[in-house]
C-alpha cells in the first residue's frame, strides 16, 4: 500500500465512521509528511467546511492554491478543488469585509468618515485594493515613507518653476515647429543589450525630447530651452555623473498606454510640469489615479507600480525631471552619489 492510498484510506475510513478526529489527524499526517500533498489540503479545507469552521477551511485553501501555484504541474483531478477553493474564499472574502465594515459602521467608522489612511487600511483589508509599496527594479533604499503621491506645497521650489510654465511651453512649440523635429522614441535598446519586453520599444508613441540626458545637456538644448534649463536649475536634481540630472519632455501621442510598471530607484521622484494636456489624459500611481492641470507640478515616486494614459485626442506633453527625495539627508545624497557612480564605473573597467 503506497504512502498515499494510506492517509486516503485512512481518512476516508474515519470519515464514514463519523471520526472527525481521526480524519483530521489522518490528514493532518499526509500534509506534515509531503508539503506538496494538494490533495490532502483540499481535504482539510473541505473537512472544515463541513465543520463550519470558514477560517480554517479559507487557510486550508489558501496553502492549497499556494502550492499549486508553485508547482510544476497539477494532476487534472484536482483542477475542479482548485477551482472550488477560488470560489469559496472568493465567497467568504467578500463576506468578511462585510461583516467588518458593518460592524465598523454600528460605530461610526467607515471609509467616507475615516481618516485617509485608516480609509486606505479598510480598503485593503475588505480586498477592495491591493498593497502598493516601493519596488525599484535596481536600486532599494530602506527606512524612506511608503507614499506614491507627494503635495507640491512641501517643496519651497515648486511656485518658481510653475511661473515659467508659459515661457517653457513656448519653447516646447518652437521645438515642436522647427523643421527637425527633436523626438525620439522614449524606449529604446541599447545596441550591446537585449531589447526591453516593452510593447513602446522604438515607437514614437512615447517621445522624447531630452533636455538633460546622462548628466549632460543635451545638444543644442541650451541655446532652444533656455528657461526651461534655468527652471529646472531651481530644483534639487540629483548630479551623478554619466546619471543625472535628467530630464525631457514627454510626449504621448492619442491611444497610447504606458503599461503598469516600477521604476529603478526610490531614492528619487519623478516630477512632471503639464505643459499640454488634453482631456482624457491620467497617471496612475499605486491606487491612486490623478489627472494632470497645466502648469501644476506632479511629484511621485516611481518606485511604485505606476502607468499612464492619453485617450484624447491630441498629443499630452509634460516637462519630466527627477529630484532627491526630501527624507534622504545631505550626507546620504553625497554617498549615495558615490555608489552610483562607481555601479556606472564598473561597466566601463
Amino acid at each position: 500500500m503506497t504512502g498515499q492510498t494510506s492517509w486516503l484510506d485512512q481518512a476516508r475510513d474515519a470519515h464514514r465512521r463519523g471520526d472527525v478526529e481521526a480524519e483530521a489527524a489522518a490528514l493532518d499526517s499526509a500534509i506534515r509528511a509531503d508539503r506538496g500533498n494538494i490533495a490532502a489540503m483540499l481535504a482539510m479545507a473541505e473537512l472544515k467546511r463541513r465543520l463550519q469552521d470558514d477560517r480554517a477551511a479559507g487557510s486550508f485553501y489558501r496553502l492549497a492554491l499556494g502550492t499549486a501555484a508553485q508547482a510544476r504541474s497539477v494532476p487534472p483531478a484536482l483542477h475542479s478543488g482548485l477551482r472550488r477553493a477560488e470560489e469559496y474564499l472568493a465567497t467568504t472574502e467578500r463576506a468578511f469585509a462585510d461583516h467588518l465594515l458593518g460592524q465598523l459602521r454600528n460605530a461610526g467608522i467607515d471609509q467616507r468618515g475615516a481618516t485617509p489612511r485608516v480609509a486606505e487600511a479598510l480598503r485593503m483589508l475588505a480586498g477592495e485594493q491591493p498593497l502598493y509599496v516601493q519596488q525599484p527594479s535596481m536600486f532599494y533604499f530602506p527606512g524612506l515613507a511608503q507614499r506614491g503621491f507627494f503635495d507640491r506645497a512641501e517643496f519651497d521650489w515648486v511656485p518658481a518653476v510653475e511661473a515659467a510654465t508659459d515661457a517653457i511651453r513656448k519653447e516646447l512649440l518652437a521645438l515642436i515647429d522647427a523643421a527637425s523635429d527633436r523626438f525620439g522614441p522614449y524606449v529604446t535598446a541599447s545596441p550591446d543589450r537585449p531589447p526591453p519586453n516593452n510593447p513602446l520599444l522604438d515607437k514614437p508613441d512615447w517621445g522624447a525630447a531630452w533636455l538633460w540626458r546622462e548628466g549632460v545637456v543635451a545638444d543644442d538644448m541650451a541655446d532652444l530651452c533656455p528657461q526651461a534649463l534655468a527652471a529646472l536649475a531651481k530644483a534639487p536634481q540629483p548630479v551623478i555623473p554619466g546619471r543625472a540630472p535628467l530630464a525631457l519632455f514627454s510626449r504621448l501621442t492619442p491611444g497610447t498606454h504606458i503599461a503598469p510598471h516600477h521604476g529603478m530607484l526610490n531614492t528619487r521622484l519623478i516630477c512632471h510640469l503639464p505643459l499640454i494636456v488634453p482631456e482624457g489624459c491620467g497617471l496612475r500611481v499605486g491606487a491612486e489615479t490623478r489627472e494632470w492641470r497645466e502648469g501644476e507640478l506632479t511629484i511621485f515616486d516611481d518606485s511604485f507600480e505606476h502607468e499612464a494614459w492619453n485617450r484624447g485626442t491630441s498629443d499630452r506633453t509634460v516637462l519630466l525631471f527627477e529630484i532627491w527625495r526630501p527624507d534622504i539627508d545631505a550626507d546620504e545624497r553625497e554617498q549615495l552619489t558615490r555608489i552610483f557612480s562607481a555601479i556606472d564605473s564598473y561597466s566601463e573597467s
